[in-house]
């Protein structure tokens, strides 16, 4: 993946995606690998190549609550400079992922040095933090089906045509945890989705002939047309 294509690096310096390809590491972690914790010293950033990780935090009672779930081509722990160089969460691999980290630095650096690049940026937290919003909006005014539609549209390319494939983890009580619903609920509100839009459920698999499917149900409740163009966080 070129990092260039990333939203969230717009007008970055050739000598910065120089910098990140020359210092790079890219590994391979098996489910249940954590990555960082919580108010760890945060050294680098990272981009998930494939595979699923969870971002979380725990509460006081010591259960999770999850900040989110991300898939390949996904950008975190990016924010932890501007949190006094600590992760603001806990990063934990959830399917087999190929993770590429590269130096905090050399982002700290970019952002000193390029006004443009340091705008840019604040643009892209400011769109998930409008995503966030977006969300608590649908907690209120979709049903449970409409909400796991917006999810399934975060995780499509919504550039693409023609038919779609979308894979989740496997662990569906992770994904019913990120939308707010207990597992029986989220198992049922998939079913409900199903039937009303005609998407193919196969396991962890979704097909649909197209996003359409799914943005004529989903969308319909939002505050703005087809919000979910927006929701590859910080990607």
């Amino acid at each position: 993946m070129n990092l260039k294509n990333l939203s969230i690096f717009a007008n970055g310096s050739d000598r910065f995606f120089e910098t990140l390809d020359k210092e790079s590491q890219t590994s391979k972690h098996s489910k249940g690998k954590m990555l960082f914790l919580h108010e760890d010293d945060a050294q680098s950033f990272f981009l998930i190549k494939s595979g699923w990780v969870k971002l979380f935090r725990e509460t006081l009672d010591g259960s999770q609550s999850v900040v989110d779930i991300l898939s390949a081509g996904h950008i975190f722990g990016e924010t932890a400079i501007f949190e006094n160089d600590r992760y603001p969460y806990s990063a934990e691999v959830v399917e087999p992922a190929e993770i590429v980290s590269f130096p905090l630095s050399a982002l700290k650096g970019e952002i000193r040095e390029n006004n443009d690049f340091a705008f840019n940026m604040m643009s892209a937290m400011a769109r998930y933090r409008r995503h966030q919003d977006r969300e608590l909006e649908h907690r209120t005014i979709q049903n449970a089906p409409q909400r796991i539609g917006c999810f399934l549209l975060r995780l499509a390319d919504q550039e693409q045509t023609g038919p779609v494939t979308i894979h989740l983890p496997y662990d569906k009580t992770l994904v019913a945890s990120r939308l707010g619903m207990q597992p029986e609920t989220f198992s049922r509100a998939l079913s409900k989705l199903k039937a009303q839009t005609g998407i193919k459920i196969k396991g962890a698999t979704i097909e649909m002939d197209s996003l359409n499917q799914l943005v004529e149900y989903s969308c319909a409740a939002c505050s703005s047309e087809f919000p979910c163009k927006d929701l590859k966080a910080q990607a």
